[in-house]
């Protein structure tokens, strides 16, 4: 069921995208509403192929056209608008729409005047002066444009893919291969496994004797879109979106030691060859065995390759020879959090914001079935162009928030807001009307191009207001797409433990913000974290697994965690800040 599913929500998303370049605009009604489509549809807990075109136009977030391109899509495999938009415009051109400060219609023009429609275009045209004669544009322009494709490594041969946009589709790719009946296991593996914030190329991994049956079905999966190459081991193929995928297929028995192998990094894979060479063995994909007679010491699972080894087994998101082994031989490795230690949620939006998409009683029940036993409902305060609060709805929300606590009676609640953090400094509404709040993020929404200096006196005032707790998404990036703010990273955090203030660890696979070397610095510092989904939806509750992988793969002790806390010592430390001023 699922599968039909995640195909259409990614032909949706693909729709939505080519509808925004076409109509020269991300807030027509069309792109609008491909993208509620696409929610709804990934929320869904039946198969499309199941319901009618009538059914489909009931759900919400649908609608009766879209209902009909899905059943077209269900019925004859392909949908005619989708093709129409892919002939008029080039995947390479909806890449230059990653480049930031190009929109939609910049990107048109750069086509219809100057024949623009890829990055070597783009680049050839900021060198020779073409783009910036363009009306509207200049050397201003051009000069942040060669900024933004710097930061964001655009210009590189070697172009990495945003995890973002890596991680669903192998996710899809992994659930396929692990139905079939001639496979025992299958797993992601590479950067990806080790949660790197962009992937070149993502290797799968299958345990299964039957290499025919595995790789039939992984090129015959809807995702895939050419075939680079296929052997009795190995298939690599390009996705639909772009993206190398490299199947593996190894012996069941050999499924730990290929998990090991093809994990990585290089580096930590040479620790521990080097580790394997001083006891007289040899570790590749197929096992830990002895040099002289390549008798087996370990194969099955990473746990028996570590432990022969002497070493913890070390969770993937830390394998980058960064320090992880030396403290498993000092037994000094961090308590690192899994998702059941998150006890609540504090940035999180409902209808009331403007971009925000489920009631508060649904998103309070679904944190509930989730286990959560604290929820901070966090819409965006009043000062967000389109989407902000006013005072007098924040507080009708207030009002309705106690009586669902007192109805309810199985989830603390926290009334809050996500403030904007204002090019000086400051926040939305008046100081006292602030302090009543329960739970304060403050996150910057704006004016990203300021200097270093601007961008953290900006910051640390945020930081020390008596009535934020929090900082959110601290660099305000878009993995792939926005380069974050420029910080004194040092100052912020001082700034942070000084106060007691936390900095967010964002789970939003787009921002993973902050960043993993900001909360390594952090750690080392006293600053406390949080980690939030900074869900609009139900369904984006259940992001919090990346906000986790973040935090292990920074090393982040889940004791420095303050939503890892009880109700009653989160709320004393919550408090603590409150009553620092």
């Amino acid at each position: 069921m699922a599968h039909t599913n995640d195909e259409v929500a990614r032909l949706l998303a693909e729709l939505a995208t080519l509808t925004e370049l076409d109509e020269g605009s991300p807030n027509t009604f069309r792109v609008r509403a491909y993208q509620n489509a696409e929610r709804a549809v990934r929320s869904l807990d039946r198969d499309v192929a199941d319901l009618s075109a009538n059914e489909l136009a009931q759900v919400k977030g649908i609608g009766k056209s879209i209902a009909a391109r899905i059943r077209e899509y269900v019925d004859t495999g392909t949908i005619v608008k989708l093709e129409e938009l892919r002939a008029a415009h080039p995947a390479s051109q909806v890449e230059l729409m990653k480049v930031p400060g190009l929109g939609p219609k910049t990107v048109q023009l750069l086509a219809d005047e100057l024949g623009i429609v890829d990055l070597d275009g783009l680049a050839a045209g900021l060198d020779d002066g073409s783009v910036a004669a363009l009306p509207g544009l200049g050397e201003r322009t051009v000069d942040n444009l060669r900024q933004g494709i710097e930061k964001l490594g655009l210009s590189s041969k070697d172009v990495r893919v945003p995890i973002a946009d890596a991680l669903p589709p192998a996710e899809r790719i992994v659930a396929v291969l692990r139905e079939l009946d001639a496979v025992e296991e299958a797993a992601y593996a590479g950067s990806l496994r080790r949660f790197r914030e962009t992937i070149g190329d993502v290797d799968v991994l299958v345990a299964a004797d039957d290499h025919e049956a595995v790789t039939s079905a992984f090129l015959e999966h809807s995702e895939v879109e050419r075939v680079l190459g296929s052997g009795d081991t190995k298939t690599s193929v390009v996705t639909r979106d772009g993206l190398q995928v490299d199947l593996r297929i190894v012996p069941p028995e050999s499924f730990g030691a290929a998990l090991v192998y093809f994990t990585g990094s290089k580096a930590h894979n040479i620790r521990l060859r080097q580790r394997a060479m001083e006891r007289g063995w040899t570790l590749n994909e197929y096992a830990l065995a002895h040099q002289e007679d390549g008798e087996v010491v370990a194969r099955t699972t990473e746990e028996e390759v570590y432990a022969a080894l002497d070493l913890p087994w070390i969770a993937p998101e830390r394998r980058e020879d960064d320090g992880e082994i030396e403290q498993a031989l000092e037994g000094a490795t961090p308590d690192l959090p899994e998702v059941a230690d998150l006890r609540g949620d504090l940035h999180d939006h409902t209808d009331l914001s403007g971009d925000g998409r489920d009631a508060l009683e649904d998103l309070v029940a679904a944190a509930v079935d989730r286990g959560l036993e604290y929820l901070a409902i966090t819409d965006h305060a009043e000062d967000l162009t389109i989407n902000g609060v006013s005072r007098e709805d924040m507080q009708a929300q207030r009002r309705e928030l106690r009586a669902l606590e007192e109805q309810r009676g199985d989830i603390r609640l926290l009334h809050g807001a996500e403030l904007n953090i204002g090019v000086d400094g400051s926040l939305d509404y008046d100081a006292g009307f602030l302090a009543t709040f329960d739970w304060l993020v403050a996150s910057v929404h704006s004016h990203f191009s300021r200097d270093v200096e601007e961008q953290t006196a900006r910051v640390v005032t945020a930081i020390r207001h008596p009535s934020v707790t929090a900082i959110g998404h601290l660099t305000g990036r878009m993995l792939g797409t926005r380069p974050g703010i420029e910080l004194d990273v040092e100052q912020v955090l001082d700034a942070a433990a000084d106060t007691g203030t936390a900095i967010e660890i964002n789970a939003s696979l787009r921002r993973l913000d902050a960043p993993v070397e900001v909360i390594r610095e952090g750690a080392r510092r006293g600053v406390t974290f949080v980690i939030s989904t900074d869900a609009h939806a139900v369904d984006e509750l259940d992001r919090a697994r990346f906000g986790v992988a973040q935090a292990r793969r920074a090393g982040l002790d889940r004791a420095a965690i303050a939503n890892t806390w009880p109700v009653d010592r989160f709320l004393a430390w919550r408090d603590g800040i409150r009553d620092r001023a």
